[in-house]
């Protein structure tokens, strides 16, 4: 996901553009044609902000940002197609997001209504229903956000809602999209199965108006007969009709705003009640009359805006009676099963201790004639009952709402309408976009807020594209989601004019391979990009896009890394949060507050100013360079989860690179001395060294001496190698571990430092199986270098021409081109790593200390060398003594098995002694020593 430019990275920004970086370098080195783009999410509200308190143009701020976070980028050895930037604040891109509008609306899918918006009193803004949390407060301000009703654009999303639902199947299959991500968007488009139920209204001795019946959606059609009020919306016609003759509820309605969702207010509307129309169900008794109350916690556009209160059955619902019928008694008309209890709660007075009864179970007696049947047969035969008056219909509920995308503010992309007393509204034609924004001096800004185009006359005030008539512009500008909602469709065609992209470049590029981003993106962003994105699949921009493969999804593979966490220090005594000034890290094991001496509190929490555990990147990379950065938080935690940033740990990183440089030294120097004859003088150039036949030549990277000719330390170190290719290459590939990437090539690393080059002129090396011949050995460090250059793409570079730039051939000196034009490593055939397995090896046989045979057996398989509890006997005798063979220890069983296979353990082991009569069993070496004593 492209960044907004704040002005300076994170450590959260680093991760994300690692990982990119990463699985994009991989991809290349595969051989893929990969397109690797960057741009900046560059309209918002900061820069606005930033304009009204410092008296700036929030362009010269945005495009300053955006040459401060490049250079950032750029530091941290990124690799992006800087051809492809784009700025969603530049003319010509939001030029586009002007005609993918225009392109909605010749469609119906972009309209203007009047609508009771969510109002950010501190931004001065509409915000869609997304950006307020459950509280009722801004997502970006944090201000309790107010209820007003104005004409805004909207973008008709829920026309795609069957989609966004169905399809999310398809991004489930093989593990595509996090499977939290998936449950967060089914969520929020919020599809309930249940029935419209009818209420009959009934005037009251206070109410002379006929009202039509209330409409009511529930999934518990079962719970009808314990219905006992109804609630509306403080929108629902109903309630603004009386409103219009009752001071009283006028007063609250304007004070319901401010109210928190989760309020238990209510006005009883004393005009009318409501009949139950169970009432008219056959052998059913007559119910009590309903009360009916408007409520704030009623949503005006979920159903219809109106609630049926079931006390009994939601907790909800008993919260609300309790707070405005305080004791009155409760209707229980469902029991748990088999367990059909009292119909009717004891009255009890303020008790809000009990709660409702939400599962399924037997219907009580106040069902009449349904009286212990399940619920859930209950409710069926009420919902069929009820259809069959009049009263009922199966219905369908969404929680998904039209997008909103007006916002009043500056700095966004202008919505391209003009409205004209004669002709309505007239959109703008293509030929004249876009429609861009006044230039305005920043002190013009300065402590001002709310709508500033609203001001500009020269801007707002246009001759009618259509009749030519004085006309004004529409003032809004779009949520800065609409820009994000496309812009990597852009990135496919970036210079086109036209066009937002050409129908070749998106068949030839789309959809996205792989989306990197944070899970807070789950349900804003994600689910715009989604609706957009098959929007333009119906339409000739992207012909391939409405594929049943694509099924117009944008993003085929989704992964969301976690949130980066600092190290926080609190003091102990008050809770507050200590600066790092503050605290003495002279031990950075032990860090003491410097006032007291005390041991402060540790923590680790997201990074924000306020709690001083803020980390810069920049300050990492100039202290320990951006490969050791890079890998340390890769290795750090699994991509997916929280990162806990532990700078002290980098240490680890760094002995790794040590031990790599330590590795291309003995390469290099082993092949120059192998370069040249020993014997004679140091001009004298050996024609058998794999210097001379282009041994390092990038043709023959892959090439090694027949399996054959390998030695025992080779074949243990070229099978190490092949694992982890393979392991390596499965997590770069589809389980995106990334951490265990690192722990391999650590692990690689120091099986090639654990061997070493055999002696100049004896390049195969079977003179001394303890050691590995130059040819093989330079072939595991190229695999190894090859593998590490996504993650660490400077220090593998650097290692690559450590050993190749001073290469030579008969023809002259030979300049290798980049590690990163290599191939990545592939792994031999499974039977060639399985042969090199199990060849056989040397095992001597010792018995009471003394040597009595030697024979060769075949190498003990993975399996029982690595589930065995004495395989590191050679490295702890103690262990290895206390060895009995009692004991159960699968490489010893293994390796006796192979012994008494043959004809000399048969005679020692058999015949001369008895090896059931052992008292100590001990495997050394894998199985190349075996010691028995009797």
């Amino acid at each position: 996901m492209f960044p907004y430019p704040s002005g300076t990275l994170h450590l959260g920004h680093f991760r994300n553009y690692t990982i990119s970086d990463v699985l994009a370098r991989f991809k290349h080195m595969q051989g893929y044609d990969v397109l690797h783009a960057i741009g900046w999410d560059a309209f918002g509200l900061p820069a606005e902000n930033a304009a009204i308190e410092r008296g700036v143009d929030p362009a010269a701020w945005t495009r300053q940002n955006v040459a401060s976070m490049k250079e950032q980028l750029k530091m941290m050895g990124g690799r992006w197609d800087w051809s492809r930037e784009l700025m969603t604040c530049d003319p010509q891109f939001y030029k586009h997001t002007q005609r993918i509008f225009l392109l909605l609306y010749e469609r119906g899918l972009a309209y203007q209504a009047e609508s009771l918006v969510n109002y950010d009193p501190v931004d001065r803004t509409v915000l869609a229903n997304e950006q307020v949390d459950t509280e009722g407060f801004s997502w970006r301000s944090g201000a309790k956000v107010e209820r007003l009703r104005l004409k805004q654009w909207f973008l008709r999303i829920t026309t795609f809602k069957e989609a966004l639902l169905e399809d999310l199947d398809l991004l489930s299959k093989d593990s595509r999209w996090p499977e939290r991500v998936l449950s967060m968007q089914r969520n929020w488009l919020g599809k309930s199965l249940g029935a419209k139920i009818r209420f009959p209204v009934i005037p009251t001795a206070k109410g002379e108006v006929a009202y039509p019946a209330i409409e009511a959606f529930t999934t518990r059609p079962d719970t009808v007969f314990g219905v006992q009020y109804l609630a509306l919306s403080t929108t629902h016609p109903i309630v603004l009709e009386i409103a219009k003759s009752s001071s009283q509820l006028q007063t609250f309605l304007e004070t319901a705003s401010s109210l928190s969702q989760d309020t238990k207010a209510g006005f009883l509307l004393q005009e009318i009640s409501a009949t139950n129309p169970a009432t008219f169900l056959e052998g059913a008794r007559k119910q009590p009359p309903l009360p009916i109350y408007v409520a704030p916690y009623v949503l005006g556009d979920y159903g219809e805006g109106a609630v049926m209160g079931v006390p009994g059955h939601d907790n909800r619902d008993h919260a609300f009676w309790r707070a405005n019928r305080g004791s009155e008694p409760i209707s229980s008309v469902v029991a748990p099963p088999k367990a059909s209890q009292s119909s009717v709660e004891p009255s009890k007075s303020s008790d809000n201790s009990h709660e409702a009864y939400v599962g399924d179970g037997e219907l009580t007696s106040l069902c009449d004639s349904y009286a212990g049947v399940s619920s859930v047969l209950g409710g069926e035969m009420i919902l069929s009952d009820l259809h069959k008056g009049g009263f009922a219909e199966h219905a369908e509920s969404w929680r998904l709402r039209d997008w909103l995308i007006s916002r009043q503010r500056y700095w966004g992309t202008p919505i391209p309408i003009i409205h004209c007393k004669n002709c309505g509204v007239v959109p703008v034609p293509v030929d004249q976009l876009p429609v861009e924004l006044p230039k305005l001096e920043g002190e013009w800004f300065k402590g001002k807020g709310g709508n500033p185009l609203e001001g500009v006359q020269d801007w707002v005030n246009t001759p009618c594209p259509s009749c030519g008539a004085p006309a004004r512009r529409d003032t809004d500008t779009m949520d800065t989601f609409v820009d994000s909602s496309w812009y990597y469709l852009r990135f496919t065609d970036p210079h086109n004019p036209d066009v937002p992209f050409s129908a070749e470049a998106a068949d030839a590029n789309l959809p996205v391979n792989i989306y990197i981003g944070g899970v807070e993106h789950a349900i804003l962003h994600l689910l715009y990009a989604r609706f957009i994105s098959k929007f333009l699949a119906t339409s000739s921009l992207w012909p391939s896009g409405s594929s049943p493969d694509y099924k117009g999804e944008p993003f085929q593979k989704l992964i969301t890394q976690g949130m980066v966490h600092g190290i926080t220090f609190s003091d102990p005594q008050t809770g507050r949060f200590l600066k790092p000034s503050e605290i003495d890290l002279s031990d950075p094991a032990k860090p003491m507050l410097k006032a007291t001496g005390e041991v402060p509190t540790i923590s680790y929490e997201k990074m924000s100013k306020s709690k001083y555990n803020g980390v810069d990147p920049a300050t990492c990379i100039s202290k320990y360079g951006a490969d050791a950065t890079r890998a340390h938080m890769l290795f750090q935690a699994p991509v997916s989860e929280v990162l806990e940033w532990d700078e002290h740990s980098i240490i680890g990183i760094q002995r790794w690179f040590g031990r790599v440089w330590r590795i291309v030294q003995e390469i290099k120097s082993a092949a120059e001395a192998d370069f040249y004859d020993s014997t004679s003088s140091h001009s004298a150039k050996r024609e058998d060294s794999p210097l001379s036949d282009g041994l390092f030549h990038p043709t023959n990277i892959g090439q090694i001496p027949p399996l054959t000719s390998f030695n025992d330390t080779e074949a243990s170190l070229y099978t190490t190698l092949q694992s982890a290719i393979i392991s390596i290459t499965t997590s770069l590939s589809s389980t995106y571990a990334l951490n265990t990437v690192v722990s391999d090539l650590i692990k690689l690393t120091n099986a090639i430092s654990s061997t070493s080059i055999a002696a100049a002129g004896t390049l195969a090396a079977m003179a001394d199986p303890a050691h590995t011949s130059l040819p093989i050995y330079y072939a595991t460090t190229s695999a190894l270098l090859r593998m590490m250059a996504p993650l660490t793409p400077a220090f593998a570079e650097e290692c690559w021409e450590l050993i190749h730039t001073s290469s030579s051939s008969k023809d002259g000196v030979i300049q290798l081109p980049s590690v990163h034009t290599q191939p990545f490593p592939t792994p031999l055939p499974a039977s060639t790593i399985s042969a090199l397995a199990t060849r056989d090896q040397p095992c001597a046989v010792q018995i009471n200390g003394k040597l009595r045979f030697a024979i060769s057996i075949p190498r003990p398989p993975p399996s029982k060398t690595s589930c065995s509890a004495f395989i590191q006997a050679e490295d702890d005798p103690a262990l290895a003594l206390a060895n009995k063979p009692t004991q159960e220890d699968p490489l010893r069983d293994w390796v006796l098995g192979r012994v008494l296979e043959s004809k000399e353990g048969k005679k020692w082991l058999t015949e001369k002694n008895d090896i059931r009569t052992a008292k100590r069993v001990v495997i050394v070496k894998g199985g190349r020593t075996v010691n028995i004593v009797f």
